[in-house]
């Protein structure tokens, strides 16, 4: 997706109403324009739409249509007030089989996290699927999981196949695979749909899931390098200016301060809880603030 000649451009949160999320999401967001509670923004999703330059107005799926694709990554802030369900997603190979487009790999970047929070992350050693079967049934599928616990700046990579849940007590900035396919296995009782026959073809009892330690680089942290996203984070003073490059189609995510993201089409402001897509073809972008500023660079590796 996205060819040159197209300056970087806002876009808006959407807001997805979940019964494990919250009403109050500040000091990320003042207004969702819902009263429901909101487990989910999702920052590049394909409904959101521009708020920036020539596209203003129109979704990003229809903008990144128009430019010869659709926008590699999805990512998401998470706002989990309660438990999330116990699921699974399936790798590339996996969803073709299933009817789907493609699969699901995903990172969590923990922004806030109470004493004790914590996540679920695969299955215990000698742990079948059979076990996970007859677990569901009984209602003890938690106690056949690893649950890790997680502080600020942690990043834990979601390999494709884990059995994994999230706890409340955190915000968790999650990159993903352009996918939502999620096969839910345990729902704490909650009246949803499970989908045991597909999220038990698909788990891997074993897989590379994890925290992953980061890596100081030449001006930022990289946070996680996998094959469907690199993750970097970059902080700087009260007064900088400074290129950022791109290796393929990505965007910007604002964590703190006023960001003035520019390329030779065009410049635009980035705000905490939002992204800015860089267009495929836009090598590097030049950032500056006289505020300070946080935020995360999201690429899909060509």
């Amino acid at each position: 997706m996205m060819t040159t000649k197209v300056a970087p451009f806002r876009l808006k949160p959407w807001f997805s109403e979940r019964v494990w999320g919250k009403r109050d999401l500040r000091p990320w967001y003042v207004d969702t324009g819902t009263t429901e509670p909101v487990g989910e923004a999702w920052l590049t999703g394909p409904q959101c739409v521009v708020e920036t330059g020539p596209f203003a107005g129109r979704t990003l799926a229809s903008v990144a249509a128009e430019l010869g694709g659709e926008f590699p990554l999805l990512v998401k802030l998470l706002f989990p007030a309660e438990k999330l369900s116990v699921q699974v997603h399936p790798d590339d190979a996996q969803a073709q089989v299933l009817g789907e487009t493609r699969g699901k790999t995903e990172c969590w970047y923990v922004l806030e996290a109470e004493p004790g929070a914590a996540v679920a992350l695969g299955l215990k050693d000698r742990v079948s699927v059979g076990d996970v079967k007859a677990a569901i049934a009984d209602g003890t599928l938690e106690s056949l999981m690893e649950w890790v616990p997680v502080s600020v700046g942690d990043m834990i990579f979601v390999d494709a196949g884990t059995v994994h849940a999230i706890g409340p007590g955190v915000v968790l900035l999650e990159t993903q695979q352009a996918s939502d396919v999620t096969y839910r296995l345990f729902d704490y009782g909650r009246p949803r749909e499970l989908h045991l026959e597909k999220g038990l073809q698909v788990i891997k009892p074993k897989t590379a899931a994890g925290k992953v330690a980061p890596k100081v680089m030449d001006g930022f942290t990289r946070l996680i390098e996998q094959k469907y996203f690199v993750v970097d984070r970059f902080d700087f003073g009260e007064v900088s200016e400074a290129s950022v490059s791109f290796d393929g189609p990505g965007c910007l995510v604002g964590l703190g301060g006023r960001t003035a993201v520019s390329t030779s089409e065009g410049e635009v402001v980035l705000h905490p809880g939002q992204a800015v897509v860089v267009p495929k073809g836009a090598s590097w972008v030049i950032v500056d603030t006289d505020t300070g500023m946080s935020f995360l660079r999201c690429v899909a590796p060509i």
